[in-house]
């Protein structure tokens, strides 16, 4: 009864403190719920389009050429590289010396750091999508919290006031041993954690620990998991699902943008929050739209953040999209979602073998606790693998992989103590040392 009295102290005092301050997150909250539940108005995200170019071309020198009435079909698709070129250029001139910007760094799979400023009312536009796609997830303001991450940098810096304030554990996964696992699962049980939000592959490891030495979930707290920033195969989650006896939809998020989807309960598909972006599937070789049912680059514009703004964003990121209309507005759902292009794998004729194929059969193999899958050169192969060697059928695994490959494919299956996670935290699962490939 206390915890319940407390999550609602919180929930209320929340919107409270929101109010007294005019209330902007209550208001970017119903339009996004507005947004999720009839669609997004065409005619609306088409005036923040042309508010955002306009804003651009006024007061940034990168921008500066272009006419104010530029449609975005013209503007330049830029991406990470692109913006650290030309960062200064890119900065507002009103924003630039804002105090209430933020300033949100991602490193992505080079490490190269990329510092993105956002200003106050991105920030709480921000808040307010968290806020209702957590709800739509299951996770409410109040609710204890952990959430699984690397703590470091800025993302270290949460007073004892604060996370007091937010009812949230911070839970390291730079290491991910079983030590270091148990414990995580003692205090999930012992707090009452009631919604766990991290890593996908953090996530994963949790579930596989309480699996290998069977811990008694049955006093879990547990009402939601909320992955973020990695591919999940749909085997571990609906495991998750089994064994926390709750719903397990991800976010799709990065830290540039911040939570841009949710993954729907009944598939592996994303809705996307078109209140608050505005998404383009071009195709992987140019910046022609590509065709629907196409598995083509996200090109994201980020109708909110007016300090850098981020029009025609490739973050990286594939996917195959569908739209749907229906008087004056329209919803998108990314059917398929991979992660980072960079990290794509393609068979022996040049073709992209889609991930879901390595995630779904590897995680349904027995005996293995890691995995990742290399590609070193065009037709060569190398499977990591950690596990029990015992239980591992390599030959059933190569024989249903293989075939996606070609039969000139060449895959070693290499046994390894661990799986080394990346400066982030991130565990990969694949990985392209092929150069002809790194360089697309």
């Amino acid at each position: 009864m206390q915890m319940i009295i407390d999550e609602k102290l919180r929930w209320y005092g929340f919107w409270t403190v929101d109010r007294l301050k005019g209330g902007k997150v209550r208001k970017y909250y119903e339009e996004i719920r507005d947004s999720y539940k009839k669609g997004t108005p065409i005619d609306r995200t088409q005036e923040k389009i042309r508010k955002l170019i306009a804003h651009a071309v006024r007061t940034t020198e990168f921008y500066k050429d272009f006419d104010p009435d530029t449609p975005l079909k013209k503007m330049p698709v830029m991406n990470k590289d692109a913006y650290r070129s030309h960062y200064e250029e890119c900065q507002s001139s009103v924003y630039k010396e804002a105090s209430d910007n933020r300033i949100m760094y991602t490193s992505g799979s080079t490490g190269t750091p990329f510092a993105m400023i956002q200003n106050r009312n991105k920030i709480l536009h921000n808040t307010a999508a968290s806020i209702f796609l957590g709800a739509a997830g299951g996770y409410y303001i109040g609710m204890k919290e952990a959430f699984i991450r690397m703590w470091v940098g800025d993302h270290a810096k949460k007073s004892w006031l604060s996370r007091t304030a937010e009812n949230l554990i911070m839970m390291d996964c730079s290491n991910l041993d079983d030590e270091a696992l148990g414990k995580m699962v003692s205090v999930i049980r012992k707090k009452k954690v009631k919604c766990i939000i991290g890593y996908s592959s953090a996530i994963g490891e949790l579930g596989r620990y309480i699996e290998k030495y069977q811990v008694d979930t049955k006093d879990f707290c547990v009402k939601a998991i909320l992955p973020i920033s990695e591919s999940m195969p749909s085997e571990v989650r609906r495991n998750l699902e089994k064994i926390f006896r709750c719903t397990v939809r991800s976010w799709y998020s990065n830290e540039e943008n911040g939570i841009m989807g949710l993954q729907r309960e009944e598939d592996e598909s994303y809705y996307i929050d078109t209140e608050s972006y505005y998404y383009e599937i071009l195709k992987l070789d140019s910046d022609e739209p590509a065709e629907p049912g196409e598995l083509g680059r996200i090109v994201i514009t980020d109708l909110y953040n007016y300090a850098i703004p981020l029009i025609r964003y490739d973050n990286g990121d594939l996917a195959v999209a569908e739209r749907k209309e229906k008087d004056g507005r329209f919803r998108l759902y990314l059917k398929e979602l991979y992660g980072r292009r960079g990290d794509m794998i393609y068979d022996c004729k040049g073709r992209i073998v889609s991930p879901f194929v390595l995630l779904n059969g590897l995680s349904m193999a027995k005996g293995i606790d890691q995995y990742r899958f290399i590609q070193e050169d065009e037709t060569r192969y190398t499977l990591w693998l950690n596990g029990d060697k015992e239980q591992i059928d390599e030959k059933a695994i190569l024989d249903f992989i293989g075939p996606y490959f070609g039969e000139e494919a060449e895959i070693t299956v290499e046994y390894v103590d661990e799986i080394p996670v990346l400066n982030s935290g991130k565990r990969k699962s694949f990985e392209n040392r092929c150069e002809k490939y790194i360089k697309k």
